[in-house]
């Protein structure tokens, strides 16, 4: 029992190492310029529509100065839109731009681009267990 126990930890070790290098990898294939708190800002108020920068702070974990200062960011970019909130004139509203809508889709699209191309140099027998793994994840995160 114990020999199996050991045996999934190191299974789980390697898939972390590998799921942080993919992740890694496909950041710095999408070359987007901008931090990884600041792109995580902008695909959360994809998500979102429109929210207000408290709950985009609560939403990504992060300090109101940190959100702040990404919101500010994107706002330069010309990635977002800020209006103010009908029913608190002291709170702003953010949406995302067309120009903002048009960057996340680039950038998914050079990232599955990069994997494509990862996978399409694979041996078949690898690519379907590789989808299968991608199936099987995803199930399990949506079951936690």
């Amino acid at each position: 029992m114990r020999q199996t126990s050991l045996s999934r930890r190191d299974e789980a070790d390697a898939l972390r190492l590998a799921i942080t290098r993919t992740a890694r990898r496909l950041r710095q294939e999408a070359g987007s310029g901008l931090s990884p708190t600041v792109l995580a800002t902008l695909a959360s108020v994809e998500r979102h529509k429109i929210v207000t920068p408290g709950e985009l702070a609560r939403i990504e974990g992060v300090q109101r100065p940190t959100m702040t200062r990404a919101i500010n960011r994107l706002a330069e970019a010309g990635l977002i839109e800020r209006r103010e909130d009908p029913e608190d004139r002291r709170c702003s509203l953010i949406s995302v731009s067309a120009e903002g809508h048009r960057y996340l889709a680039e950038h998914r699209s050079r990232k599955s681009a990069w994997l494509a191309n990862l996978i399409e140099e694979m041996p078949d027998e690898d690519a379907d267990t590789l989808a299968r793994a991608a199936e099987i994840l995803s199930s399990a995160l949506e079951d936690s």
